[in-house]
């Protein structure tokens, strides 16, 4: 996806002339982050909001038994919501998402008294968006081209640009991919393998398949910014 920094935005800042044809330029002050801008600021929260987690609740499930690790892994998740509430700092989306969707998942898992139905939940999710994301591909509006608003508001006229269009409906395929994959994967290791080699591979490839996606978005944005002639943000 293609993003916005600064103070001002492109909807904001004032419109320019194309040369030589009297209409306005929908690309003017159109400014983008460096990728490793990008990497230096998501990175610190993926880290975070998932691995740390993970890890936790692995050794804890050695040392003691499931309801324990998973009430330990829910337990880092509330202390770094609520260091940042004391705090008063911003609270990262991912680890907003992340604690509800791990809070629901731990009360879900201890009421039934399944730790299959504590990781099976995850899978049931990523086809759900999988699926969403895919099936949008087949709409004049991609996911991704929906998404985009959401974290940087483009002008239309940039939207429309073929080159674009072309991007969002790639990554919308990109990102069916990631998840549909991720999904299936997920299952077959859920089903065939034990808990500890499930907890530890999962741990790996849950983290290291949307780290790959993420940068393949970011580089493939990047490149289609540049040809479009976006210009790159100025470093702060």
């Amino acid at each position: 996806m293609i993003f916005l920094t600064g103070a001002t935005s492109a909807l904001d800042a004032p419109p320019v002339l194309q040369a030589g044809s009297g209409e306005m330029d929908p690309r003017a002050d159109v400014r983008l982050p460096k990728p490793t801008m990008i990497a230096r600021h998501g990175l610190p929260h993926l880290v975070e909001a998932t691995i740390i987690p993970a890890v936790l609740f692995l050794v804890v499930l050695h040392l003691s038994s499931f309801t324990f690790a998973a009430l330990a892994a829910l337990a880092w998740e509330f202390a770094a919501v609520s260091r940042r509430v004391a705090a008063k700092q911003r609270i990262p989306a991912l680890l907003v998402l992340s604690s509800v969707g791990l809070t629901v998942r731990t009360a879900v898992a201890i009421i039934s008294g399944s730790a299959f139905i504590y990781f099976l939940q995850p899978v049931i999710v990523a086809g759900v968006v999988g699926m969403m994301f895919l099936l949008s591909a087949l709409s004049p509006r991609p996911l991704v081209h929906r998404l985009a608003r959401d974290f940087c508001p483009l002008p239309p006229g940039v939207t429309a640009l073929p080159g674009v269009r072309r991007l969002f409906l790639g990554l919308t395929l990109l990102w069916a991919a990631v998840n549909l994959g991720n999904s299936a994967f997920t299952y077959w290791l859920l089903t065939s393998q034990t808990t500890d080699v499930f907890v530890a591979v999962r741990g790996i490839t849950g983290t290291a398949l949307p780290v790959v996606a993420t940068l393949v978005t970011v580089a493939w944005s990047w490149r289609v910014a540049g040809r479009e002639g976006l210009r790159a943000a100025r470093p702060v």
